[in-house]
Order: structure tokens, then C-alpha cells, then sequence
């Protein structure tokens, strides 16, 4: 019996070799140079108490010991993030031009930028606190928000993310909100701009793709997508505007799809839920599905009818709309 589990792992590592060998581009032989996801997602919960002291992490933070922890945290930031930067830069496109010292130097100087901009992350971060609470009548509380809605929790990973992709880093960002999706269910691409006051109310299956812009005082529902009308050219379309452009003070109620590189949603514009937008909409216009046709049946207007799926009252709904 255990020549033939020998024999049969032999096989199942040589069919694995064969396979190494047809798919090499799926292998990484230079291991010490792959990031360490679990070193960002600690970066992330650090960046979370810097921003949001005494909400996590440590509690009951005096103002007399305030700004030793905010250096603690940094120096820990610092220290983890730096190397994680390091190992991403060598996934740059000009990385095979650089020296070995080159990679640690503009580490640094990467890091440090990043940090110099958390006061402004954290400034439009209160103001997504602020639109959020003020938008929402089941928000107790400022703090409520804080520690507990999904929303925050993705537009927190998203500004930060952003930061490092305005920075050219590879794949750290991408690492970050694809983390904050996995958390939350909301999916925003780092490379989305995104303005302040910013309220994601439920949040679950949202998708913001990277060349989004959203201005100021929007507010999103759970199952909206802002998405490319097209993807089929794939990499082609690496630097072409894809996704739509949101200005300012509009509102998309859930399951609306807005759709394509040249549809700008004018200021102060309503979009209802689940209206298919693939056309640019003036400012101030309200966007909404027709009312659909409700027909009801009684079981006795059923006759003799033997299906399973028949109740007391059997309702169909008809869809007819006008964008």
C-alpha cells in the first residue's frame, strides 16, 4: 500500500512539473520580492487608528499621550509599509533599469509622501462621516458611523489606496481595496477619484471602476455600478477613460447601472433605482424607471391550476420602462 501512494504522489508531482512548465507565467521564483499580504492588511488597521484614534486599536488615549502613540503607530507604518513598497517598485516597468540600492531609496521617499498626505485623507474622511450621519436617520451616532458602517470602511481604504496609486506603486493599492471588498462588499478601484462628503448608504455590491470621477456631495445605494459600456479590447484600453463622470450633489438609488467613458451625470441629478444609464443626463434631471404594471390573481381565478409555485395570491410583474 505505500508504494502505491508513493507511485501515485510521483505522479501527481510530475503532472504538476508539466504543468510549471506549460503555465510558467503563473510561478514566482524570486520569493523574497513578493509582497506579504498580511503585512498590508496590518498597514491598514494601523493607518485606521491614525486616522481614527481611540476608535480602534488602543483604547482610552489621553491628549497627554496622544502624540507619543500617533509616532508609535508611524514608526510601526513606516517600518512594515517601507519594505512592503520596496518589493512592489520592483514590479514597475522601469524597475530593470534600476540599481538594488535605487529600490530602498525610493521606498522611502514614497512612504514618507504617503504619510505627509494623511492629514488630508483624514479631512475628507470626516467629511464622509459627516454626509454619511447626516444622510442616514438610522445613524445614531457620529461614532456609530465610525466604527461600524462598511461605507466608511471602503472609502477609508479607498482614499489611502489612492494615495499610493496617484504614486505609481504596483499592486499595493489593488491588494488594499480588493481586501475592503472582500470585508464590505463594496468594490471601488484605487484609481477612482473620488470627491468630499462622500455617502455609501448599505454599500453591498457596488462596483466603481478605475477611471470613475465623483464629485462632491454624492450619495450611492447598495447595487449600483459605475462601470465601462466594453472591455472586450482588454489592455488596449489601459489609458482610455472607461467609466462615467458623477458631478456634484447627485443621488443613485440601488441597482442603477451607469455605463461608459462619455456619460457625465449632471449636477444635482437623480438616478432611480435600477435604471440602465449609458448616455450622459443634463443637470437637475430625475432618472427613473416607469412604475412597473402589478396584475394579481386569485387562487380561485387560477381554476384547476396544479402549480407548485401558485399561492393565495400569486402576483406578476411586468416591466415596462422609459429612460
Amino acid at each position: 500500500m505505500q508504494k502505491e501512494n508513493t507511485h501515485q504522489l510521483k505522479s501527481i508531482i510530475n503532472a504538476l512539473m508539466l504543468n510549471y512548465h506549460e503555465c510558467e507565467h503563473s510561478i514566482k521564483y524570486d520569493y523574497a520580492y513578493q509582497l506579504n499580504r498580511s503585512a498590508i492588511i496590518n498597514v491598514i488597521d494601523k493607518l485606521r487608528q491614525l486616522l481614527f484614534p481611540g476608535y480602534f486599536g488602543k483604547k482610552n488615549i489621553s491628549s497627554d499621550f496622544l502624540e507619543y502613540h500617533t509616532g508609535e503607530l508611524l514608526e510601526e507604518v513606516i517600518f512594515d509599509l517601507t519594505k512592503e513598497v520596496e518589493r512592489a517598485l520592483r514590479h514597475r516597468k522601469d524597475a530593470a533599469g534600476l540599481r538594488e540600492e535605487d529600490f530602498s531609496h525610493n521606498a522611502d521617499g514614497v512612504v514618507l509622501e504617503f504619510l505627509s498626505r494623511l492629514s488630508d485623507v483624514r479631512r475628507l474622511l470626516a467629511s464622509d462621516v459627516d454626509a454619511t450621519f447626516d444622510g442616514d436617520p438610522a445613524a445614531n451616532s457620529k461614532d456609530e458611523v465610525i466604527s461600524s458602517y462598511p461605507g466608511i470602511y471602503a472609502i477609508m481604504v479607498n482614499r489611502l489606496a489612492n494615495v499610493l496609486y496617484l504614486l505609481d506603486v504596483p499592486l499595493i493599492p489593488r491588494i488594499m481595496t480588493e481586501y475592503a471588498h472582500n470585508i464590505t462588499g463594496i468594490d471601488i478601484h484605487p484609481g477612482a477619484t473620488i470627491g468630499h462628503h462622500f455617502f455609501i448608504d448599505h454599500g453591498t455590491g457596488i462596483v466603481i471602476g478605475e477611471t470613475t470621477i465623483i464629485g462632491t456631495n454624492v450619495k450611492v445605494y447598495q447595487g449600483v455600478t459605475l462601470g465601462a459600456l466594453s472591455t472586450r479590447d482588454g489592455q488596449a484600453l489601459k489609458s482610455v477613460k472607461r467609466h462615467p463622470t458623477i458631478e456634484d450633489n447627485v443621488t443613485i438609488y440601488s441597482g442603477a447601472s451607469i455605463l461608459g467613458g462619455a456619460t457625465v451625470i449632471g449636477k444635482g441629478t437623480v438616478i432611480g433605482s435600477n435604471a440602465f444609464v449609458t448616455k450622459s443626463v443634463p443637470a437637475g434631471t430625475r432618472v427613473s424607471m416607469r412604475n412597473p404594471e402589478l396584475r394579481f390573481t386569485s387562487k380561485q381565478e387560477c381554476g384547476d391550476c396544479q402549480d407548485i409555485s401558485c399561492t393565495e395570491l400569486m402576483q406578476e410583474v411586468f416591466w415596462d420602462y422609459q429612460i
